[in-house]
């Protein structure tokens, strides 16, 4: 596993900034999410939208708005009773009105312990409205951090500024902002290592890198019930550290979560995000959640509130290895063989063509096949997969070293492509292993019809 006294670990590089869809749920979504109250045969979709980050030096602003789902039209006149919390503890609980069923609350963090609005108050519910000179502003400790939010929502008037509703119900929305930490950890020789970490859900703690056992481990709360599973569409966190940190490089990695062992699609190597970090993404889907909950009640008589996530390294590198095109449209999985490729020898590459909603092989695929080494194309062909899978082989030259990207071009007869990258090893090399799962791009928005295929 040495090269000219370098150690080079690299893998597959899939940027997972999840937008979460907006659904008529109540769910957990990142920066947005939205929920539908039914009244008199109308469906009014309620969406909540919050900063991704805490950090950034934008203005910070919740946006609360009300549609009709048959007209797609704003309801005029609403007016909401908002309750929101954030780590347990309750920032507000009051009435504000609309007129144009989009409602803007501005927030100025402060480090006060309780908050302050301002804006202008009616007289019917005393509920605080914004005018040309006053927007609704919001002053106190919010924001200040990442993790869920909870909004309590009840719609109070509609339609007419005084057409008071009651007993709707009380709707319940979680929206994640970005939670980032950083760290400091000793390595075995005793060199303090930059660790990070990201949390697209709820706030990480009790972050650390044991450098004996080359573990990382870290907590995140978590409610177990069917209720809030199921509507859940993903929970996602990342872990950075530097790319030359030696000691927690690897071709592929473990992860567990309350002891359970994870599927492999569920643990992700991202080298190309960040030019100095490696990134390893925990992605857990619903049904994975499902699967996780199902093993814990097996050997636990009370489930916990958390998530312990745990992260070790592996020397396995997991085939098929997969990558969407940037429409979406299709999915490619790769494989090849001998896994180590080296020069004048003869090496198999195996895929299969997928559609990308359903992952099932698609018949009749025509493609070009591409070899590419220092942006510079080094071999053509083209093919048609006829029942979705197909193989094409390569020898590759004792001075065709060094990384390699593998394209697919021009599939089905469209503009759709993708690419993997692979490492050329000298004879007596070391393994050759995944790093670029697509090039074309460096952040893909993904949703959950992406993921659910390939555990």
């Amino acid at each position: 596993m040495k090269l000219n006294n370098l150690i080079i670990f690299t893998s597959i590089c899939m940027t997972l900034l999840f937008l979460i869809p907006i659904q008529n749920s109540f769910g957990h979504g990142w920066g947005v999410d939205t929920t539908t109250i039914k009244l008199d045969g109308r469906d009014i979709s309620i969406s909540v939208e919050i900063p991704q980050y805490f950090d950034e030096s934008e203005d910070k602003v919740i946006t609360i708005t009300a549609i009709d789902k048959e007209t797609k039209q704003n309801v005029k006149n609403v007016t909401f009773l908002i309750g929101l919390s954030h780590n347990n503890q309750i920032i507000l609980r009051n009435y504000f009105f609309t007129p144009d069923g989009s409602l803007l609350i501005y927030v100025i963090p402060t480090a006060a312990p309780v908050t302050k609005i301002t804006a202008e108050k009616d007289t019917l519910l005393e509920a605080w409205y914004a005018t040309d000179s006053q927007p609704i502003q919001l002053e106190g400790p919010i924001f200040q951090s990442g993790g869920l939010f909870n909004f309590e929502i009840e719609l109070r008037t509609i339609d007419e500024p005084t057409n008071i509703v009651q007993d709707l119900g009380v709707y319940s929305v979680d929206v994640s902002m970005i939670d980032t930490a950083d760290y400091k950890f000793q390595s075995a020789d005793n060199n303090l290592i930059d660790f990070k970490s990201k949390s697209y859900f709820d706030k990480l703690s009790q972050f650390n890198y044991d450098s004996e056992n080359n573990q990382v481990t870290f907590e995140m709360p978590f409610d177990w019930s069917e209720k809030i599973i199921s509507h859940i569409p993903v929970v996602h966190t990342e872990v950075h550290f530097p790319k030359d940190f030696v000691d927690f490089s690897s071709p592929s990695y473990t992860g567990e979560i309350n002891g359970i062992d994870l599927f492999k699609s569920n643990v992700i190597i991202d080298d190309y995000t960040e030019e100095d970090e490696r990134i390893v993404h925990f992605v857990i889907l619903q049904d994975h959640l499902q699967y996780l909950k199902q093993q814990q009640k097996k050997t636990m008589d009370k489930l916990p509130n958390t998530m312990l996530f745990s992260l070790q390294i592996s020397d396995k590198v997991g085939f098929p290895r997969s990558a969407m095109t940037r429409d979406e449209q299709f999915q490619v999985d790769l494989s090849w063989d001998p896994i180590e490729i080296e020069p004048e020898k003869n090496t198999k590459f195996i895929f299969t063509i997928r559609d990308a909603v359903t992952g099932a092989p698609l018949r009749l695929s025509t493609y070009d096949f591409v070899i590419l080494q220092n942006n510079i194309e080094v071999y053509r062909t083209s093919g048609n997969a006829e029942v979705g899978g197909q193989f094409e082989e390569y020898t590759f030259k004792e001075s065709q070293t060094g990384p390699t990207v593998i394209r697919f071009e021009n599939i089905r007869g469209t503009d759709s492509e993708t690419e993997f990258g692979l490492v050329v090893v000298p004879e007596f090399g070391w393994l050759a292993v995944l790093v670029l799962a697509t090039g074309l791009f460096s952040m893909i928005s993904i949703t959950k019809k992406f993921l659910k295929f390939g555990y």
